[in-house]
């Protein structure tokens, strides 16, 4: 009878220690050599903006790596909030992530594209901020969005929005 108990205190026992952290990294961090935020600057260029309902823009994000070397493996992050509803921006279809090595002073970048919403129209987003995060980790930097209401995708509520894949820039 005793057996019974002492298997099962074992058994979890093993499994919890199976879930802890092994102390390798910071907690949200999923990758050690990923770049980010606070290493690299994060900065919003000048926009193609949109100028009427229906039209494209583009906004230029860059990305400049200030401390050891780091990787950029994946598509960057991007959610637009309007203040009470958060929206992921996804991937530009048919885009392929590419990895990019970034030295310390190298750069990449990437595009937010989106097509502009009416203004007041209850199936435009209209933004208020935009959060960009990096690949492996969870810091973000938030920008004010001052491009206009970005268009639904179909009838959701999803934006007509889409990130680029990182570019290096440069040599």
């Amino acid at each position: 009878m005793r057996a019974f108990p002492l298997t099962v205190t074992a058994l979890a026992t093993a499994l919890l220690l199976t879930a802890c952290d092994d102390g390798g990294g910071k907690s949200g961090d999923k990758n050690s050599s990923a770049c980010k935020i606070g290493g690299v600057s994060v900065q919003i260029g000048t926009a193609s903006v949109a100028p009427a309902a229906g039209d494209s823009g583009e906004v230029p994000v860059s990305i400049t790596n200030h401390s050891a070397p780091c990787t950029l493996d994946g598509f960057p992050g991007a959610v637009l909030n309007t203040g009470d509803v958060e929206h992921r921006v996804p991937a530009l279809e048919g885009a392929k992530a590419q990895r990019l090595k970034l030295a310390k002073g190298d750069s990449a970048s990437f595009t937010i594209s989106y097509v502009r919403g009416e203004a007041g129209d209850k199936s435009s987003l209209a933004a208020k901020t935009v959060k960009v995060s990096l690949p492996g980790s969870t810091t973000v930097r938030s920008f004010p969005w001052s491009y206009g209401p970005i268009a639904a995708k179909g009838t959701g509520d999803e934006p007509n929005a889409a990130v680029s894949a990182f570019q290096q820039v440069g040599d």
